[in-house]
């Protein structure tokens, strides 16, 4: 399979500039349908398959070999993937990658999420391990490393979390200190659980310095670097995880990325873009493990029927494939925003833009993340004893899904982010101009609702408490859910029935959300009940039959074997 990448042209269907002031929930106008649509063209389409290929042919067959950590093997696989073009999707052409935008990077992880635990690794070196070279790295760091990386002749890494140092990133005890006489500086310490640890070439290390945490590249080979044993996970077993080891490793300042003092930027704006390619790849596990429930459904015999016959298994299948939906819907949105900003801004002011999206980016992780370990849940219930054995693929899948809501943020470190953000943006003027333009009334409801939440929760300065930062980032999490979902549902019948059910559920968990901040805050019992009073002057639409939808989307997949939108 030879490279093929250039057909793709994404930068044909963002065509109007992203003004500054943007909404606060997903808004359409502006935008390309294109560019945000779930719905694939032809030529990303033939890049799905080909990736498809690719991995059953490739990969799956050789998962035994890779999670007894084989990496001569596992090198081997990851140079053919980069002769794919796939290694350097991100890359400018200029250094031989393929400058693909976001959308289509995202397509290429959600395919690579299919290939078990090596995505972990391809996901880590195409993007965290490479991409702070992209948009940190001077002329001279691009050109000796982003060649390397974007052909898969080099495996890069990340290393950032440290064993006091996990959720507090940027609280480093590893140093690196500056020597006049020889010009150099001096790295100790010791970085945790660092991804492609044994088969990397060179990481990005961050360090504290005097003048704060720096960044430096580190090579493999470099004298003082060493690389710890394997660590014995639960899941994803077929990467490599180790503790990365820094004992009086001499770097000279062209090993700097970026400035000094001034690595917090990278860390925090890659992470950014880490987690929303997270939420692709959990999204394509997602889809494989519905396949997986679906197949072994259609085959297994109960009662003198297939068990996809029976309505509680096909509750379970629409579920799970709504959530799905709304998983794809809130990611190709968010990197519709990010190819716009790409476009609008430029490589050189692309990263000092991201920061408004860092909700976005959080939003993608946590939905895709818990979506995915409700589905693979499922998916082995579905299999019942059968899923329990490590002969099914659905074993292999439930212990690997675990990881996504622990790394690059977990789900709490990720919610504080999004009320954080949203809080910060929050004003509620604008929020009822949103109100005044919003069509569809679930979605209209749902956002008086969350104002409602907030002005309760600001006018008794609780917004500081962690618990109620939590409703509120669940609650912008659902809107922004209903926003996307809302503007895929035209695609099919399919699309239709699983956005009303998205809008029905989000809209009746808003409500109850609000309802109980509004006990939960201090006050006289008058006030408390003008406050519920006023919910219940709120027109709810009338409810759907959601049981007939459910079912409708059931038959639907089962029909085609799999996702199918």
């Amino acid at each position: 399979m030879a490279c093929f990448l250039h057909v793709y042209n994404w930068k044909e269907v963002l065509r109007m500039k992203l003004t500054d002031k943007r909404s606060l929930f997903p808004d359409e106008r502006g935008l390309e349908v294109d560019s945000y649509s779930i719905n694939l063209n032809e030529d990303e389409q033939l890049i799905s398959k080909t990736i498809h290929q690719l991995v059953e042919e490739k990969i799956l067959p050789n998962m035994d070999q890779l999670e007894d950590h084989d990496y001569t093997l596992q090198k081997k696989r990851m140079k053919e993937v980069g002769q794919l073009g796939l290694m350097g999707a991100e890359v400018p052409e200029e250094y031989g990658g393929l400058e693909a935008g976001k959308r289509m990077s995202g397509i290429i992880a959600e395919k690579m999420g299919y290939a078990a635990s090596f995505s972990v690794a391809f996901n880590i070196h195409s993007g965290v391990g490479t991409l702070p070279y992209v948009y940190f790295g001077n002329e001279a760091q691009k050109n000796q490393y982003l060649p390397k990386l974007a052909s898969g002749e080099w495996v890069g890494a990340y290393a950032l979390t440290e064993p006091n140092a996990g959720s507090d990133a940027l609280a480093s005890k590893t140093t690196a200190k500056w020597n006049d006489e020889n010009q150099t500086w001096t790295i100790n310490g010791e970085k945790q659980w660092i991804t492609n640890a044994h088969i990397a070439n060179v990481y990005v290390v961050f360090a504290n310095t005097e003048q704060g945490i720096t960044a430096f590249i580190v090579e493999r080979t470099f004298k003082g670097v060493s690389i710890g044993p394997e660590e014995k996970k639960l899941g994803i077993k077929g990467s490599s995880t180790a503790t990365l080891i820094l004992e009086d490793v001499e770097l000279d300042s062209a090993q700097v990325l970026g400035e000094v003092g001034k690595g917090h930027r990278i860390a925090l704006n890659i992470l950014n873009l880490a987690r929303l390619k997270i939420a692709f790849s959990n999204i394509g596990m997602s889809k494989q493990a519905l396949e997986f429930a679906i197949k072994y459904g259609k085959d297994r015999q109960q009662f003198g029927k297939n068990i996809v016959e029976f309505g509680l298994i096909q509750e379970k299948i629409a579920n799970m494939a709504t959530a799905i939906y709304k998983s794809e819907c809130t990611a190709y949105y968010t990197a519709s925003l990010l190819d716009r900003q790409l476009i609008d801004n430029g490589k050189e002011n692309f990263i000092s833009s991201l920061a408004r999206f860092s909700m976005d980016c959080s939003i993608n992780k946590v939905l895709a993340s818990e979506s995915l370990d409700m589905i693979v849940d499922e998916a082995l219930q579905i299999h019942g004893g059968y899923g329990y054995m490590q002969e099914y693929e659905v074993e292999r899948l439930y212990r690997d899904s675990r990881i996504n809501r622990l790394f690059e943020g977990t789900s709490e470190i990720n919610r504080l982010t999004i009320a954080k953000s949203f809080l910060k943006q929050y004003d509620e003027e604008k929020l009822n101009e949103e109100i005044r333009l919003e069509q569809s009334v679930y979605i209209r409801q749902g956002i008086i609702l969350l104002n409602k939440m907030l002005k309760a929760v600001t006018s008794s300065d609780r917004e500081t408490k962690q618990m109620y930062q939590g409703v509120i980032a669940d609650t912008v999490m659902d809107v922004y859910a209903m926003k996307t979902a809302e503007m895929n549902s035209d695609h099919s019948e399919v699309t239709k029935h699983m956005t009303q059910i998205i809008l029905e559920e989000n809209l009746q968990r808003i409500l109850e959300r609000t309802k109980r901040i509004i006990v939960a805050l201090e006050g006289d019992d008058l006030e408390k009940s003008r406050y519920l009073d006023e919910i219940k002057d709120l027109l709810i639409p009338d409810f759907i039959n959601i049981y007939e939808a459910k079912e409708n989307i059931a038959k639907s997949l089962i029909r085609k074997g799999g996702y199918y939108v």
